[in-house]
């Protein structure tokens, strides 16, 4: 953000020239966000979902009585039978790629690379899902298809990850109408283009939470809410080739900055910014399914959680109703709407923080060496590397205290019914905000893109000032709003099934009515 604004929109250099100061910053921050961010976030809800899944087949022993203890054990381990299967189909679709002809096109070739590593997952998943149940009285547990129960769960998650991820690719791609009308919007001036933005964002919302609702209630009509569970390790479980087909993205814009700063020809920066055009979509597809699978996991730890509540009425097989009706529930619900929009507004608060220090650290080296303009000198790169991590590094502390802090402070002051309708209200709020803000960032981006590759006269243009702007906007979004919300509602889910067992019975509130 700070490099594009003092760079092209008030120097009038581009982003990745060697003259300008944050240039090596900007690809540092490409790596730490699209790969070390999405990578880590993808695999916190991946350990999410296997333990929630582990955590409710505990459950159904517990409660339901009479079951055999050699099916809990299967119930236990398949989802990590499943996970490894994945990694394995995972890396023979990344392998397909180096084996098959080569096409033109980058992105069918990532494409094909998911679809394949997806396929084999789902092959190799249903013959796991056969062998272990087959001969097991599974309609005692409610599994609704038998020992193909928990293999079509997954492949509910499976299908409608790869689906979500094609939503994404529509409302951010620049082959595609939505993104084309953001940078149509740049010829009318930057308000117009944020307008526009937002629009595109907002409606993209709509059709990934259909399709998670779709797949949530198919699961657990299918197999309950384990079912749900192994929807969303079916939707992790081919993790690698996605996190692998995302890293594509800041691969391929660390690549074009290279050919900037060593003076290129300039038809090589064309075809890297082509191919980072096509991250751009990738990135946000990567961004589709963390969101989409972070749900799957929020809400299966959110039927533990339930269990946890109930305690030794769990036991007795009682049923885990949550009242929205209560006000105390329905207060926390609204805590939990809100929730978010503090978090994000913070978080957007210390990129502004960060983005404001490196712009004047830029404006700083440019008055006090002209040479580095001038191209006679070389600017002081490390810090404006300096300036980015340490501003990242300290404003996040507070974010990560609301996470944590958050349902334990909560709970243990009202109870498991505030909290249980705290984590619902963050659920909720979080995935709309996190889907907006993904695919709002991804096609600003991406439009901007466009104009720069000719559109609405191109580099320079009144139409690519409007575009940097609107790209400036979406970054923190995209890159930073969007992945945290991820986290925020998996943190809150976890500590609050880990603490449960405690302020459910010891909290100030129920102390006080008592």
């Amino acid at each position: 953000m700070g490099a594009d604004l003092v760079g092209k929109t008030e120097a009038g250099i581009p982003e990745d020239d060697q003259r300008h100061p944050a240039t090596i910053a900007d690809n540092v921050g490409d790596n730490v966000g699209d790969v070390a961010g999405l990578g880590s976030d993808l695999l916190e809800s991946y350990v999410g979902a296997l333990v929630s899944a582990m955590i409710l087949a505990a459950y159904i022993y517990f409660s339901r009585g009479g079951i055999d203890a050699s099916l809990v054990a299967k119930l236990i381990y398949v989802p990590l039978l499943v996970a490894a299967v994945g990694i394995i189909s995972s890396m023979v679709g990344i392998l397909y790629l180096l084996v098959k002809k080569v096409s033109s096109n980058p992105h069918k070739e990532l494409n094909a690379a998911t679809f394949v590593g997806a396929g084999l997952t789902v092959i190799s998943s249903g013959f796991i899902s056969y062998f272990v149940f087959n001969g097991e009285a599974l309609h005692t547990i409610g599994f609704a298809l038998g020992a193909f129960s928990p293999w079509v769960c997954a492949v509910l998650g499976i299908v409608s990850g790869i689906v979500i991820g094609q939503i994404a690719e529509y409302y951010t791609s620049y082959d595609y109408k939505p993104t084309q009308k953001i940078a149509a919007s740049s010829a009318e001036g930057a308000a117009l283009t944020i307008t526009e933005g937002m629009s595109v964002g907002m409606i993209s919302v709509i059709g990934p939470v259909i399709i998670l609702g779709v797949a949530i209630i198919a699961a657990n009509i299918t197999a309950g809410l384990y079912g749900v569970a192994m929807a969303a390790i079916g939707m992790l479980s081919f993790v690698t080739v996605t996190v692998s087909v995302d890293t594509y993205g800041p691969i391929a814009d660390n690549a074009g900055g290279i050919s900037e700063m060593a003076k290129l020809h300039p038809e090589v920066r064309g075809i890297t910014d082509e191919l980072d055009a096509v991250g751009n979509t990738t990135a946000a597809i990567g961004k589709g399914f963390a969101i989409g699978s972070a749900t799957l996991a929020a809400l299966s730890l959110f039927s533990s959680y339930l269990y946890a509540q109930a305690g030794e009425n769990a036991v007795h097989g009682a049923a885990m109703i949550l009242n929205m009706v209560n006000p105390l529930t329905l207060v926390g619900a609204l805590v939990g709407g809100a929730l978010p929009y503090l978090f994000s507004g913070i978080l957007i608060r210390a990129v502004a923080n960060a983005a404001r220090k490196m712009v004047q650290e830029v404006r700083r080296q440019f008055k006090a060496d002209p040479g580095i303009i001038l191209g006679t000198s070389l600017p002081d790169y490390k810090t404006c590397i300096s300036i980015s991590s340490a501003g990242a590094l300290s404003e996040m502390k507070s974010p990560a205290l609301i996470a944590v802090l958050t349902p334990l402070f909560t709970g243990f002051l009202f109870g498991a019914e505030f909290v249980g309708g705290l984590l619902i209200g963050t659920t909720l709020s979080s995935v709309m905000l996190a889907l907006y803000t993904a695919n709002a960032g991804g096609a600003w981006d991406n439009g901007k893109k466009y104009v720069e590759n000719g559109h609405f006269g191109g580099k320079g243009s009144d139409a690519h000032k409007a575009a940097v702007v609107g790209d400036t906007v979406g970054d923190p979004l995209k890159d930073t709003v969007g992945p945290s919300l991820d986290i925020l509602i998996k943190i809150m889910a976890i500590v609050s099934l880990i603490a449960v067992s405690i302020f459910s019975k010891y909290n100030l509130f129920s102390l006080l009515m008592n």
